[in-house]
Parts: C-alpha cells; sequence; structure tokens
C-alpha cells in the first residue's frame, strides 16, 4: 500500500508527527520555539491549512490540520515548514547532516470525536512525557487556546469542539474532556503508533476503498512458516 502522505487527498484532517533524526532535540531555547511557530504562521497563510490542535516538544512536534481546497497539500506543506526550520537550525547550531527522521508521519482523522480524541491526545503529550503535571503549565501546546480562550492565531476551532457546548462553557467542557482522556492516553499511544487512518468503521472502509490505504501499519518481514504436521502422528 502507498504511504499516506504521498498520497494526501485534500480537504482531510491528518495528525502530523515530525521527528528529529535520531531522537535529536529539535529545540534548545525558547528562541527555537518562537521561530518553528513563526515559520508555521508563514505557512499557514500561504498555503491556508487549518490548525486544530498542536503541541511543539524538544524532539518532535506534533500538529492536527487540515488542508483546504484553495491551498496546497499535504506534502507541499511540510515540505515548506520542515526545510525552513531546519535551514534556521543548521545556521544557528553550525549542524550538518540529515536533520529530521525521514519525511513525516501522517494519519488521517475523521471529523467527529475522533478529531477531539486525536487533538486531546497531542495537547497531553506533555503529560505523559513526566514534563508537567498539567496541560495548561506547557508553554508550547494549543491546550490554552483550546481550553482556557488563550490569545493564539494560529488555533483554529472546528465543529466539533463547538459542538461540546452551544454556549460559553464549550472551553470547560473542554477541559472535562481531556481529563477524561487522561485515562485512554496510554492506549491512544499505540493506537497513534501503528494507523494510518483513525476513525470509525465506515469512515476507515470509505477512505480505504477510495485511496487504497490501509488502515493499521502492516508489521514489516515475512509472514512466518507453517509448522510441518508431525508425519508420527
Amino acid at each position: 500500500m502507498p504511504r499516506t502522505a504521498r498520497i494526501a487527498p485534500q480537504e482531510f484532517v491528518y495528525h502530523v508527527l515530525t521527528k528529529g533524526n535520531n531522537k535529536q532535540d529539535v529545540f534548545k531555547d525558547e528562541e527555537d520555539f518562537l521561530k518553528y511557530i513563526d515559520i508555521l504562521r508563514k505557512y499557514k497563510e500561504k498555503y491556508l491549512f487549518k490548525l486544530y490542535h498542536y503541541v511543539l516538544m524538544t524532539n518532535h512536534v506534533h500538529l492536527v490540520m487540515e488542508t483546504t481546497k484553495a491551498g496546497g497539500g499535504l506534502a507541499q506543506i511540510m515540505k515548506g515548514i520542515n526545510l525552513s526550520y531546519a535551514q534556521h537550525y543548521k545556521k544557528k547550531y553550525k549542524y550538518a547532516g540529515h536533520f529530521w527522521q525521514d519525511r513525516f508521519k501522517s494519519i488521517i482523522i475523521s471529523k467527529d470525536e475522533y478529531l477531539l480524541a486525536c487533538g486531546s491526545y497531542v495537547e497531553l503529550n506533555p503529560v505523559r512525557a513526566g514534563i508537567v503535571k498539567e496541560p495548561r503549565e506547557y508553554s508550547w501546546s494549543s491546550y490554552g487556546a483550546n481550553a482556557y480562550g488563550k490569545k493564539d492565531d494560529l488555533v483554529d476551532q472546528h465543529l466539533i469542539y463547538d459542538n461540546l457546548s452551544g454556549d460559553e462553557n464549550v472551553r470547560r467542557e473542554y477541559r472535562k474532556f481531556v481529563q477524561q482522556m487522561r485515562q485512554k492516553n496510554e492506549s491512544m499511544r499505540g493506537e497513534m503508533e501503528r494507523r494510518t487512518i483513525y476513525g470509525g468503521g465506515d469512515f476507515i472502509r470509505r477512505v480505504h476503498k477510495k485511496f487504497k490505504i490501509d488502515a493499521v501499519i502492516k508489521k514489516r518481514g515475512r509472514p512466518k512458516k507453517e509448522q510441518p504436521e508431525n508425519e508420527n502422528k
């Protein structure tokens, strides 16, 4: 099956993961985090994608983004972002060599409760990593905007988020949702590592049928040989 990132149909929501090569840190100080955010903003304006959730960790980045018909494709967007930031890092730290691990990993996300679950998974990364006890304590994520209305011009609100509540209590409901998802995040870690499509059965079947993408990454290697029957039985 072809890689999801190579197909990347327009107007889908993606969970994108980009890692530093050999798990190396890609952000060393506050200036680096701010530079990546500036680059995100630049390419968001250029390619008109929507950004619903994000977190910048020291050695990797999670983005939950939706490409649009009027803007660029996922591969084009991520190539621009990754190349621009790598150039900043290499110039600043006199770094030579491969910077990012591979290209990037992307998972197609359905626009329903799975999108909220994915967003909470992304914003809870610093908690799972033991950096903070509560997601609001981490500066480099979309949690403050989604949960408390913190000003962040990178973040777009999606309809599933809006449907949590019909009034100003939507942020309170989102905080409650994230706290509930904390109990499920360990199991989701396995889901996000092996999936290329994250959604309900009908959504997975539709995407698979149209784009010939397997929902789960198959393990590499040859299948195990069947043991020959014991002739003495």
